[in-house]
């Protein structure tokens, strides 16, 4: 189908407009939530299943992990299947996960319901957000609109997740935040009724199994192998070996499908736009930003300074607000500002919020303290989340909106699970060391910020020439 086509199809920016993104928001909502509202119930989940902060841990990773090992070929069934049956079979995939970890009476069942159920259909569902948001508006300030609206519930999910989960764990459960999780995809599922598909689905599209094992494999045990650090360093390097060579095979193979003129899962031609690159990076640390930040300061705040889940949630509440009003602005910030100032912008601004983060934290013992810091971080990301998805989505014609929509939650959800994994490994290992531990995984989160901003540096002043369909 042809651009005009797909325009010809797209409802102009009223009611219609809003009907069809407001589903789309809240699914990327709760899968956002789900990623972080866990962080605030460690304690009391660690108590009722008779396991440890590290298992805690284990599952919140494997469950972003998972995500982002399943991302990239989930979008490439959608092709296949159709972007409307994908997002309703995620949601209920999603559902029945959510319902299950309510249940659950051990870890082993939680880590089945949160991250196997939960990331397959968080996987499945969430790339057609971003492709029929990339159809429906081809305009670049109403997408900009678009993925303003989408990404900014994304990031307030995240950042308001611990709120949310200590008000549900202490007022009632933390059983009762996955309940209230299978509720959101109910209403999602019935606002969900109109969407139509732009583009019909393609059962005959190659699927690229062995790619997909290959990659996805690799992926998990490089995370996995980062798991291991500070307990059992000689798995961690194994699997860490391991991962390396799967994905080094990977390209090996993929390569080898090109030369035979054969559809592989990830073309190698997507890493030749250096834009998108730059921008994917930005996205991969922004998401490492937030998902850190979020676990170090919760597993601080609950296993150093006793708070409990409520008072844990309440502080996160300076995030929320400082993603919040950026994340409002969004379409204000993209007619002002060009896109690459608003991504360079926002990493100063989180870095800063990082910076006061460690400072006032480690030399004032009053809850304040954490205030400003997060505020700034929620600031600065909700400023920059909108750009870089604009800009990498931006970078493809429609017929490639599926492939790079994949990567691009692929790599937002790798960078999830690394600063879940590194820096929460980096306190975790040492919670004994106290404020020292706390200082250390939120430099770790500082470090990479500062590659993200040095990325964001590297971004062309003018975005390259879009490529366009015939």
């Amino acid at each position: 189908m042809t651009s005009q086509s797909v325009t010809a199809l797209a409802p102009s920016p009223t009611l219609s407009a809003r009907r069809l993104i407001l589903p789309l928001a809240l699914a990327q909502f709760i899968c956002s939530f789900a990623g972080s509202n866990m962080n605030v119930m460690i304690n009391d989940i660690s108590r009722d299943l008779d396991t440890t902060v590290k298992g805690v841990q284990t599952a919140i990773t494997l469950f972003l992990l998972i995500m982002a090992i399943l991302m990239i070929p989930c979008s490439k069934l959608t092709d296949r299947w159709g972007r409307k049956r994908c997002f309703n079979g995620g949601l209920a995939l999603y559902g029945v996960g959510a319902l299950l970890s309510a249940a659950a009476p051990g870890l082993g069942v939680l880590i089945l319901g949160n991250s196997v159920f939960e990331g397959v259909g968080t996987a499945l569902l969430i790339p057609p957000v971003y492709i029929l948001a990339t159809l429906w508006f081809t305009d670049v300030t109403r997408r900009a609109w678009a993925f303003g609206v989408i990404s900014g519930l994304g990031g307030i999910g995240a950042a308001a997740g611990p709120l949310i989960g200590g008000l549900i764990t202490t007022g009632i459960s933390w059983r009762a935040a996955f309940v209230f999780q299978a509720a959101v995809v109910v209403i999602i599922i019935l606002l969900g009724r109109r969407i139509t598909d732009p583009l019909p689905p393609d059962p005959t599209r190659p699927f690229d199994a062995v790619g997909a094992i290959l990659a996805g494999a690799g992926m998990f045990c490089l995370v996995f192998g980062i798991l291991q650090a500070g307990t059992n360093n000689g798995l961690m390097t194994v699997f860490l070996v391991i991962g390396v060579v799967l994905l080094a095979g990977f390209y090996v193979y993929v390569r080898a499908l090109e030369r035979r003129g054969k559809e592989p899962l990830l073309s190698t031609s997507l890493f030749k736009n250096r834009t998108c690159n730059l921008a994917l990076v930005t996205q991969n640390i922004q998401w490492l930003i937030l998902m850190g930040t979020s676990f170090v300061v919760s597993v601080y705040l609950q296993t150093v300074r006793e708070y409990s889940a409520i008072k844990t949630g309440v502080i996160f509440t300076a995030a929320t607000v400082g993603l919040l009003l950026s994340s409002l602005a969004a379409e204000r910030f993209a007619k002002r500002r060009p896109q690459r100032t608003l991504i360079v912008w926002g990493f100063v601004v989180s870095l800063a919020g990082i910076g006061l983060l460690i400072g006032l934290v480690v030399s004032w013992s009053s809850i304040v303290a954490f205030v400003p810091g997060l505020f700034l971080v929620g600031f600065g990301l909700g400023a920059m989340l909108t750009p870089s998805v604009n800009v990498v989505q931006s970078s493809f014609p429609e017929e490639r909106q599926g492939e790079i929509s994949g990567l691009s939650r692929s790599v937002s959800n790798l960078g999830s699970s690394f600063g879940t994994a590194v820096a929460g490994t980096i306190l975790v290992a040492a919670t004994s060391r106290g404020n020292g531990a706390y200082a250390w995984a939120m430099a770790a989160v500082a470090l990479a910020g500062i590659f993200g901003l040095t990325a964001a540096l590297l971004l062309p002043r003018r975005a390259e020439a879009q490529p366009t369909t015939s």
